[in-house]
């Protein structure tokens, strides 16, 4: 009986050593381990990094979840180390992911005709981009179909940034003609791959945590990104130049699940979609605020700013896009609507 006795402790000492030590293997933030069983749990997975204003601002969603339903807990997986980037939609419609932080090229990949805001120089900025997501009958529109035809719902968009060319070599950039032949880095979607090829270049799709590495070894000549981006993931320590063409304003969605937003009550649907409304305004201030002093910051490491003809840059990217199959499926109409608001 004793030695019965002295099993059943050893057990629950191993066990216990066990959960502490993964507990120990990640940031405290991202450990499930101390949820009660009978909480709804909602893991986020995001390729995002601990520094991007995005990741920051999961973790005020989750401050802010958990303060205010006690039902309710947050994981919160960073790095792409759920799931790899553009396999988070598949997830949360399979029910292995209640949250993806999506795109508008992930979302054209379900429905084509929206490939039209993949388009490079389509908004003008923060303030246009959420008029046309969040407060707008275009808005309407375009959750009721993601949700309908993809099965998660959108509760909120945010401003990722503007987004930039940054090069690993200087290089004379003035038009879309002077990017001939360089690898530039882009996501793996075709829609991503088309926009490289609008601005010139050859694109090259590489999982977002390899391109320091990338850009370190010549893997890639560059990649186009926001600066508040550029600044997280330290790539001005292996790029030589930022180039600002600007080609696009770029938003993120914070999606759910829509059989999980299903089950949710009443009240914690209204926690949940207050918190990632704060998200979002918490990672615009954020990001709005980077790219204010972004430049300087870059140039402090140094990294050489230049501005390209932004006009042959916008004319030449716009009249790919309306030349292109992606346009023949656009709905008739949506460009003017966009373009008004």
């Amino acid at each position: 009986m004793k030695h019965s006795k002295h099993s059943k402790t050893n057990i629950s000492r191993r066990t216990l050593l066990a959960a502490s030590g993964a507990a120990l293997a990640a940031p405290a933030f991202l450990s499930g381990s101390a949820f009660a069983q009978d909480k709804k749990v909602i893991r986020i997975s995001t390729p995002s990094p601990e520094a991007e204003w995005q990741a920051k601002g999961l973790m005020k969603f989750k401050e802010t979840v958990e303060a205010n339903a006690p039902t309710l807990g947050v994981e919160i997986h960073l790095n792409a180390t759920l799931f790899d980037q553009g396999t988070e939609i598949p997830a949360m419609q399979r029910g292995n992911l209640e949250v993806g932080m999506i795109s508008p090229q992930d979302i054209a990949g379900y429905i084509p005709e929206y490939s039209i805001f993949t388009a490079g120089y389509l908004l003008r900025d923060a303030e246009h981009m959420h008029k046309v997501f969040d407060d707008s009958d275009v808005a309407t529109e375009y959750r009721g179909r993601v949700s309908s035809e993809m099965d998660v719902t959108i509760l909120s968009s945010q401003y990722l940034g503007t987004r930039h060319v940054i090069l690993r070599k200087e290089k004379d950039v003035q038009t879309p003609a002077d990017l001939a032949g360089l690898k530039l880095r882009v996501p793996g979607s075709d829609t991503w791959q088309f926009l490289g090829k609008a601005l010139g270049a050859n694109p090259t799709p590489i999982a977002f945590d390899e391109v320091y590495l990338a850009l370190s070894t010549g893997t890639v000549d560059g990649l186009e990104n926001p600066i508040s981006d550029m600044i997280a993931a330290k790539f001005y320590e292996v790029s030589e130049q930022l180039v600002l063409t600007g080609h696009m304003v770029a938003p993120l969605f914070f999606a759910m699940s829509n059989s999980f937003w299903n089950e949710l009550s009443d009240d914690e649907k209204a926690v949940v979609s207050d918190a990632a409304k704060s998200q979002a305004v918490f990672v615009d201030e954020g990001t709005l605020a980077t790219e204010a002093d972004g430049t300087s910051l870059l140039e402090s490491n140094g990294l050489k700013v230049t501005t390209p003809d932004l006009d042959a840059f916008r004319s030449h990217v716009q009249g790919v896009y309306l030349e292109s199959d992606y346009a023949k499926e656009w709905p008739e109409g949506l460009l003017e609507r966009i373009n008004a608001l």
